[in-house]
């Protein structure tokens, strides 16, 4: 039973390069689906933008749900129109844009995933640049070619051209060589990105890495919890409606938040080391719930900036 709860363990405290691997096997097996199912290049002038199609909508579709599974997303926005000063508070204009940012950053894992495996594969790119027509281009992939090269270049993906099989299959192998040249820019360019954005964000901490630790396992433990207050209030409140309902009784009190301290429970928080709060809910409960104005600035959860899959 020890054995069980420390492997039990580990997983849980490498959820994240866990996630991260499941979503890379995700991406794969998608992108090979992709390209022995669905995907058939045309093999005509349309093969640039065919190819283009398979190569980025996946990853615009990908992004789009990572802006949706990102919880951080909905803080943000819920009740932007009704007041505004909760994404652009006075006196802090670009807030929104540092937050937006970082979740973009954490969208971007599975459609940046997507692009490195479809380059690397480069099924997608070999069609899609076989149907460029511009000259120059043309130029430099068919130096030393035949004059077939400049008008059958397109068909060359789909072994239909008459040019000779070596010729061919040279210009093949270039267009692979340039979409994995490509994937390993990508997937270089990505991990050198989040070592910069990762070791800025520690460096800008504002506590040791001990209470650091410590405030992630508190607010895992607070959201573990507080679904668990959820399904047992939400429980017994529907619980009593129901009876008082259909029994013709008056409802006994349930004691719950006013609308105001929903409102300000649901606010991003910032860290002060004066008052160490570790959230919303935990400055509320310290300090109170106060009045609040339109002018009340939301502010960043500095432990909520990461995001795992």
């Amino acid at each position: 039973m020890d054995g069980f709860q420390a492997i039990l363990k580990f997983f849980i405290n490498q959820k994240t390069a866990i996630g991260y691997s499941f979503m890379a096997l995700l991406t794969m097996g998608g992108e090979r689906v992709f390209s022995l199912v669905a995907f058939r290049c045309p093999c005509s002038y349309e093969n640039f933008r065919y190819g283009l199609v398979f190569l980025f909508s996946p990853a615009f579709v990908l992004l789009v749900i990572g802006y949706f599974l990102n919880r951080k997303t909905w803080k943000l926005f819920t009740g932007c129109w009704a007041n505004l000063r909760k994404i652009f508070p006075r006196g802090n204009t670009c807030h929104f844009f540092y937050i937006f940012g970082q979740i973009t950053l954490n969208a971007l894992v599975a459609p940046v995933m997507w692009l490195s495996v479809a380059l690397l594969n480069g099924t997608f790119y070999e069609c899609a640049m076989s149907g460029v027509k511009n000259p120059a281009y043309l130029q430099v992939v068919c130096h030393g070619k035949s004059k077939k090269c400049f008008e059958e270049l397109h068909k060359v993906a789909c072994d239909k051209s008459s040019m000779p099989f070596a010729e061919s299959d040279e210009l093949k192998r270039t267009l692979q060589a340039q979409s994995q040249i490509l994937g390993w820019c990508v997937i270089v360019t990505a991990a050198l990105l989040s070592l910069l954005t990762t070791c800025c964000a520690s460096c800008q901490s504002k506590v040791s890495h001990l209470q650091l630790m410590f405030w992630k396992v508190y607010m895992e433990k607070e959201k573990e919890q507080l679904e668990q207050i959820f399904q047992l209030y939400a429980t017994k409140l529907s619980e009593r409606n129901l009876k008082c309902f259909f029994e013709n009784k008056e409802p006994e009190a349930i004691p719950l938040p006013t609308f105001q301290a929903w409102e300000d429970a649901s606010q991003l928080y910032s860290f002060s080391s004066s008052k160490q709060h570790y959230s919303t809910i935990h400055k509320l409960v310290e300090e109170g719930q106060k009045k609040s104005s339109e002018e009340r600035e939301t502010m960043l959860d500095f432990v909520d900036r990461k995001e795992t899959p």
